[in-house]
Parts: structure tokens; sequence; C-alpha cells
């Protein structure tokens, strides 16, 4: 009898070991995050532990695959061109530069620092997934309401509720939050909030996220908008509270992902 392969893969999930026979077909998964194994064959479970056992480590739970949620249904049912969740920070930033002529490409372009802005404050929101929160990055706005916006740069859905967060470029620079020149940021976050609780149909917090600046001081003009200094995200999250539970929150991530949504916010 042939050995069973293991193929490691990540997707929607997190990261995962599928077990498969020489054949292809799949008789079981691992997910590293949660220690599940889900058998679909039990009659294989023996074969399937020992393929697993040079990968594996700390207590493992095995059993048949979990029931689908109603949010896992809709993601399973949503047209991957319809599907935002694989969208990196700065994704339409992405494209707009790859279009740039070569010869162009080593002058200096402020999209440059804007880009690597996003990018710095993606990072660090997806490192949240850990701890309960679904993580979505540039998405797609009707229209053009707000000056040069076509995106909300981050959203954020987890124990603390629903965030949008609106990147400010600072590299390397000395930052004051009460300057005139931080007004339209705060109103620009405010009104990324508005859009994605018309979208979303749920209470939006605004977020500033001040990206690389040598050093912040100040405060807000306004409490409404919650500031995030870059490195901060863990604890500024963790005084908010705790406001959905685990299933409103993949219900409404599982909406927000999708596109559809967005086409009347």
């Amino acid at each position: 009898m042939k050995p069973l392969r293991v193929t490691p893969a990540h997707g929607p999930h997190g990261p995962r070991l599928y077990v498969n026979l020489p054949t292809g077909r799949t008789l079981a998964w691992y997910d590293r995050d949660t220690g599940r194994v889900s058998l679909l064959a039990e009659s294989r479970r023996e074969e399937v532990l020992t393929a697993l056992a040079p990968f594996v480590t700390g207590p493992l739970t095995v059993g048949p695959p979990p029931v689908p949620t109603p949010a896992d249904l809709v993601r399973l049912s949503l047209h991957p061109d319809d599907d935002l969740a694989p969208n990196r920070p700065g994704e339409a930033l992405h494209a707009a530069l790859g279009d740039v002529p070569p010869a162009r490409r080593f002058r200096q372009d402020p999209r440059r620092e804007t880009l690597a802005a996003l990018q710095r404050i993606g990072d660090e929101l997806d490192t949240l997934t850990h701890a309960g929160w679904r993580v979505l990055h540039s998405l797609p706005l009707p229209g053009h309401s707000f000056p040069g916006h076509s995106h909300l740069d981050h959203l954020l859905i987890g124990p603390a509720g629903i965030l949008t967060v609106h990147t400010l470029p600072a590299h390397r620079r000395h930052f004051h939050l009460d300057a005139p020149a931080t007004a339209p940021h705060l109103r620009r976050a405010a009104h990324d909030a508005e859009r994605a609780s018309l979208a979303l149909a749920a209470a939006v917090r605004p977020v500033l996220a001040v990206a690389g600046a040598s050093r912040i001081d100040g405060d807000p003009p306004s409490d409404d908008v919650l500031l995030l200094r870059e490195g901060t995200t863990d604890t500024t999250l963790a005084h908010l509270g705790g406001v959905l539970k685990p299933a409103d929150i993949e219900s409404l991530y599982a909406s927000a992902r999708n596109r559809h949504t967005w086409l009347h916010a």
C-alpha cells in the first residue's frame, strides 16, 4: 500500500495540512491554529494520524468536520471575483504603481509612501486574528463623495465591534495631531465609518492610524475618532471592551467580504 501524502495549504481558514491518497482523494485535514483533525474516513484514522505525526505539536482533537455555520455557507457560495478577503493592503495602489512605465518607476512618487504605510498598518492589523478579529483591506467604494477616496483602507470586525481604519503616512516626521493639516484626515476617518455603517447596517467606529512617525504630539481634536499609534494595536483595542459575540463577528465578516455589500455604501 502506498503511503499517504501530506500537503500544506493556506486558505480562508488559515494554515492546514491535507492528508491525501496517492489518487488525490482527501482523507483528512489538520488545522494548525485549532489543533483539530477533521477526519473524512474513520476507517483510516490510524493511517492518517501516523502520516501527520511528524508535523503535529501539542494535543489533537480528532473527529468529523464541524457542521458549517450560516457564515460558512455564505462564504462557500461567494464567487471568487466577489470575495474581498484576499485583497492586500493598498490593493488598488499595487495595480496603479504596476502600470507606471519602467522609465518613471525610480522617480519620487508619493503613492509609494502611502502604499508602504498601508502595508505597515495592514501587517500589524493582521496579527489580531489570533485574538478573534477579522481583517479586510482595500474595500472598494462606489462614487467619489470624498476627494480621492475610492476605498476603505482597512476594516476590523472583532470582540470590540466594527472599526474602519484610515492610514495616515508620516514617515520619519514629527507629527502634530492638533495641527490644521490633521483635520481632513479626521474627517476622512469619520466618513469611512459612516459609509461602512450604511453598508453593514451596524455601528462602526472610526480609527486614524499614523504610520512611521518619528514622534507624535498632541491629542485628536475629536474624541469620536480613535487614534491608533503604530506598535500599540493590541493594547489600544484591548481597552475597548467586548461588544460582539463570535457568531456575530463571523456573520458580519461574511457580509463585509462580499463585494456587493459595498455597492450602495
